[in-house]
Order: structure tokens, then C-alpha cells, then sequence
């Protein structure tokens, strides 16, 4: 699919909608390359995702923002309009686990995210080698009780330095502050070592081996000031039987957590993940 531009909105569900958008596009020459839609019947709420192309000397994406904003305006919209051509400026924050960075970095590589990446965040050096090996800058903000409020202050500045789009917490073992986590509203993806909201806190895979779980999983979702209570993105699941060990479960964890980790990068990337109040709309 070619795409030059990608929007995205959301409003009160009545009729005419796709036929404004639509008729703007068409009016300025764009294609519509791809088309998502879904009518939120609980809350009578319409959301759309719109993939467009523009032909050589059309408008620019400055130029469809600036025509978009009164028909937004009239039928009360909140929405963006993207370049597809742009990656996400993305910081990746670990602590000691390497699985899920290791696991980005090369799909980053490899080009199947739709992302760029700065800088690599962490509160300890273990995972330094890894970011030099792929030519990123590896900052180390330390975190104690004592240091929290000066490191959150850091932290802002290195999002501020590097123009940060998105910030993906791939096994970062701390916890944001509220006021951190409200400015950052949806742009802040977590994995989370289960399937939510089961084993919260220390040793998940140790708590499900002893309740005998025949599933476990991983929850990828956005942080919010509620602990591990954000709107879901992804969830995936493992099938577990009475052979396996705490570090079977382990491994098999991981693997689940990567991958749904990446699909979360990925639909955020691609701007195909909507808020809708504790819920996510995703069109993948």
C-alpha cells in the first residue's frame, strides 16, 4: 500500500461524516488507499482511519491540516493528519532485561517498524553493548527514592533533546510518575509480564507456576497514573503444562512478551491505535 498521509479521528457518530472526509480528499486530488471505520454503539462514538496518497505537486500535509480544521471544527472532531513518510521518533527504556529491546532493535533493522530511534534510556548500564551494536546512544539515568524527581526531570529532557514521539517501556522496572504518565498520555506503551490483570508485581512467572496456570501471557497497553490499569493494545497468550519449569515459563514468557510488544510498536506507528476512554480501538 502506498501512503503519503494518514488520518485519524474520532467524534460524535452522525450521518455525513465519510462523505465530508471523503469529499475533501477528492477535492484535493488525494486517493484513498485504505479506508477503517467503527461505530462505538456504548458511546455513540465514530472513529475512522483514513491511509491517502497525493498526487506529484498536490498539497502538502500542512496544507490538508489547515483545510481539514473547519470541517473538524463542525462536526465536533478529535483528529490528526500524519505523514506516512515520517517515522515515529521512538525511546526505548529497559533496566536489565534484554529480550523485548533485542527483539525491537532488529525489527527496527530490518525495517518492519515504522520508527526511528534516537536513544536508548535505562536506570543501569547492563544493556549498553547492545545499543552500541547497533549504533545508538545508550543514556543511563539512575533511579533511587532519593533521585526519582531528579531523574524524571532528566528524562524529560532527553524526550525534549530528541524530539520524542513515542516512549516504549520494553521491561523498564520502574514506575512513572502520575504527573510523567498524564503528560505522555498515549505515548507510552508498556509490556506487561502476564495477561492482565492476573500476577501483578514481583516474580509473575513464579506466581503462575505455583497456581499450576495452564495459560500465561503478555499484555502490551498505555501507561496511565492507575499501575498497569492503561488501555490495552495487545495481549497474546502461552499454552503451559505440568512439564514445564519456573524458567520454561520464563523463556516462553519473553518470547510471547516481544512479540506482542512489536505489534503494539508497530500499530502505534502506523497510527492505526485510537483512544477510546480505558479501551483502544486498533485497526490492524
Amino acid at each position: 500500500m502506498r501512503a503519503d498521509g494518514i488520518l485519524t479521528l474520532h467524534c460524535p457518530d452522525r450521518p455525513g461524516i465519510v462523505a465530508a472526509v471523503s469529499r475533501l480528499l477528492f477535492e484535493q486530488g488525494a486517493n484513498i488507499e485504505e479506508s477503517q471505520q467503527f461505530d462505538d454503539e456504548r458511546t455513540d462514538t465514530f472513529f475512522m482511519r483514513i491511509a491517502f496518497s497525493v498526487p506529484e505537486g498536490g498539497p502538502t500535509m500542512q496544507s490538508f491540516r489547515e483545510l481539514m480544521a473547519p470541517v473538524a471544527e463542525q462536526l465536533s472532531m478529535d483528529w490528526a493528519i500524519w505523514d506516512a513518510h515520517r517515522p515515529h521518533r521512538t525511546m526505548i527504556m529497559v533496566s536489565r532485561f534484554g529480550h523485548c529491546l533485542n527483539d525491537l532493535l532488529y525489527r527496527w533493522r530490518s525495517g518492519a517498524l515504522n520508527i526511528d530511534i534516537p536513544v536508548i534510556v535505562s536506570n543501569h548500564d547492563d544493556l549498553r553493548p547492545m545499543a552500541k551494536m547497533y549504533g545508538i546512544p545508550f543514556v543511563v539515568i539512575p533511579v533511587t527514592a532519593e533521585t526519582k524527581i531528579d531523574a524524571e526531570i532528566r528524562l524529560r529532557e532527553v524526550i525534549a533533546e530528541h524530539d520524542i514521539d513515542l516512549v516504549v517501556l520494553a521491561r523498564y522496572m520502574q514506575i512513572l510518575s502520575d504527573d510523567l504518565s498524564r503528560d505522555l498520555s498515549g505515548r507510552v506503551i508498556n509490556i506487561h509480564h502476564s495477561f492482565l490483570p492476573s500476577f501483578k508485581g514481583a516474580k509473575p512467572y513464579h506466581q503462575a507456576y505455583n497456581r499450576g496456570v495452564k495459560l500465561t501471557g503478555a499484555t502490551a497497553h498505555y501507561v496511565t497514573a492507575d499501575l498497569d490499569e492503561g488501555p490495552i493494545i495487545e495481549q497474546d497468550v502461552v499454552r503451559v503444562d505440568h512439564r514445564m519449569t519456573p524458567d520454561d515459563l520464563i523463556r516462553a514468557g519473553q518470547e510471547c512478551e516481544s512479540r506482542v510488544l512489536a505489534r503494539a510498536v508497530k500499530w502505534h506507528s502506523e497510527n492505526r491505535v485510537l483512544l477510546n476512554g480505558e479501551r483502544t480501538v486498533v485497526f490492524s
